[in-house]
């Protein structure tokens, strides 16, 4: 990394008011409403159109996009070229319209991955399907963030109803059960993973 980007990036780590990567310039170049949705939630919540950032506003702006661990390959990989080119229209580049592009890409991705874990449930695959099929980059975004854990919850609730049908299982193990039943998805999750392989040791 060079010595700049580091300085930028424990600038970015304590910038106040986020740089919003929004305006009426980012809005005609963007590919699509999602795509201005994508840059937004990376910038943050200042009034600075894309067009009037500084080097160094720019050059912020993508480290906080690398820096968020949710960002996917191909995402790293332009947000990454974009700054080694160094350009001031490289990096407008990057945040107008390639990082909802490489976004859009890395969250397909995640899905197909998730559809293709043998774990993943009926509820889970169906939604997936649907948006491999129709969704827009927006609704696959909403989906990672929120949908995700909903589908699973209710897979895993099916799963642990399953468990607890087994007329075979101890008395322990349908306790742990019936309070994971009525647990958070995570806690759910935590369970079928690793609290039923506990139960009874």
């Amino acid at each position: 990394m060079r010595p700049t980007r580091v300085v930028l990036t424990a600038a970015a780590a304590v910038l106040a008011p986020a740089l919003l990567l929004s305006g009426p310039a980012f809005a005609a170049a963007a590919a699509s409403p999602s795509a201005a949705a994508a840059a937004t939630e990376a910038g943050g919540g200042s009034d600075i159109p894309v067009d009037e950032m500084s080097d160094d506003d720019l050059r912020i702006a993508i480290l906080r996009i690398l820096a968020d661990e949710d960002s996917g390959k191909r995402v790293v990989r332009e947000a990454n070229a974009a700054l080694d080119n160094g350009t001031t229209e490289a990096m407008r580049a990057f945040l107008k319209t390639g990082y909802p592009l490489a976004r859009a890409e890395d969250d397909r991705v995640a899905l197909t991955r998730i559809l293709a874990d043998p774990d993943s449930g009926k509820r889970v695959i169906k939604e997936i399907n649907e948006l491999l099929d129709n969704g827009t980059a927006t609704e696959i975004r909403q989906w990672l963030e929120t949908g995700y854990r909903l589908a699973q919850a209710e897979d895993d609730r099916v799963a642990l109803t399953r468990i607890l049908a087994d007329p075979d299982i101890s008395d322990a193990m349908r306790a742990a059960v019936t309070k994971a039943i009525d647990g958070t998805p995570e806690e759910m999750r935590y369970f079928l993973e690793y609290g039923r392989y506990e139960v009874d040791a």
